[in-house]
């Protein structure tokens, strides 16, 4: 096929943009601004896009990340890209391009997570046939993005999303109203009582978060940009719970939640997700996002409760076609994935150590 490709610069980031919050697999973690955040945390950003007759057809953020030990670069296509993959000509032509800039800075592996559900036999094979290699991560949380979620179709009103609800997720929405709770839209002053809410429920709930100044970067960096939002949960004039959500085109993400130890009782968890759907809808969207939910949804998983809070407000359970590489350098490639499963395992062992003093 006839096509031209370019590495973009800042200033066609507008048209970069409009491409991706227009096609039905855009994605935030696609977005020119993203490519921004993580250029901040210790990754490279590129920006492709592929034309015909001066018409987009596929656009791609690839993350370049160096890894001193191996003194290589891995790329990483999150959520990517952002074309038709149901179309050979263009998935190959797209991956053709991003393994010349590949080969060029000597990277090991392209590593991509598309938002494409399970089953889809067609785009496996697409994908098999153009020599990628598909990486098991197990069932929890183990990936560099969710690879089980909960997503809602809220094209129906408000009145039949509710009703579509579990019966106790919708009580909760109302006692949370009834016993006063509000919810707002947060702003920059905000993120310090955020960020200590978020670390109180990383705390009780034993996982790991980033600094502080990573919560400025994201909320400076994209909800000026009408791509993110803060909402904040108050009860008796105090913040109890907070989230932050990202949007692009007609799709919306919840992406970070944290909630108090203090009045749990009066339900914020809830009013604020039924506040963040009503925001999606407002705004045009016709996918709600409740992203990662454990694969294992036995009730004896320490992760079950998530999975029966967000099946709560009857969104359908997804199952993504996973992670997949395309190795470049076979030799490097094997090395890097035994110093992943190496560090993988001594961290696991360092937050166990930690677990067990707590």
């Amino acid at each position: 096929m006839d096509y031209t490709a370019r590495w973009l610069t800042e200033e066609e980031k507008d048209y970069f943009n409009s491409f991706v919050a227009g096609h039905p697999k855009g994605h935030a973690m696609q977005l020119w601004e993203w490519g921004d955040i993580k250029g901040r945390t210790g990754w490279k950003p590129w920006r492709l896009i592929l034309e015909s007759e001066n018409e987009p057809w596929a656009v791609a953020t690839v993350l370049e990340r160096q890894l001193p030990l191996l003194k290589a670069p891995i790329f990483y296509c999150p959520r990517g890209p952002v074309v038709d993959l149901t179309a050979k000509d263009k998935l190959e032509a797209t991956f053709a391009e991003i393994g010349k800039l590949a080969r060029q800075r000597k990277a090991i592996l392209l590593k991509i997570d598309p938002d494409i559900p399970a089953p889809n036999e067609a785009v496996v094979k697409l994908l098999q046939d153009a020599r990628f290699k598909q990486v098991d991560k197990g069932k929890n949380f183990e990936g560099v993005q969710p690879k089980f979620v909960f997503r809602l179709d809220i094209t129906p009103d408000e009145e039949t999303l509710l009703a579509n609800m579990h019966q106790k997720t919708r009580y909760n929405i109302r006692l949370a109203k009834r016993r006063g709770v509000t919810v707002r839209f947060g702003t920059r002053e905000d993120l310090p009582e955020f960020y200590k809410v978020l670390k109180e429920t990383t705390e009780r709930d034993n996982f790991l978060i980033r600094a502080y100044s990573y919560f400025e970067d994201l909320y400076d960096t994209l909800v000026p940009a009408g791509y993110g939002q803060l909402f904040i949960a108050e009860y008796q004039n105090k913040m109890i719970a907070g989230t932050i959500a990202f949007i692009t085109g007609d799709k919306a993400w919840y992406i970070y939640g944290a909630s108090s130890n203090s009045h749990r009782n009066v339900m914020p968890n809830y009013l604020i997700q039924w506040e963040m759907i009503r925001w999606a809808k407002a705004n045009g969207c016709t996918l709600y996002d409740f992203r990662g939910v454990s694969g294992d949804l036995s009730e004896d998983n320490p992760l079950y409760g998530l999975y029966k809070f967000k099946k709560g407000f009857n969104g359908q359970f997804t199952e993504f076609i996973g992670e997949w590489d395309y190795i470049y350098r076979p030799v490097m490639y094997a090395i890097w994935q035994a110093a992943e499963k190496i560090y993988s395992g001594k961290l696991k062992s360092i937050l166990a150590k930690l677990l067990i003093k707590k």
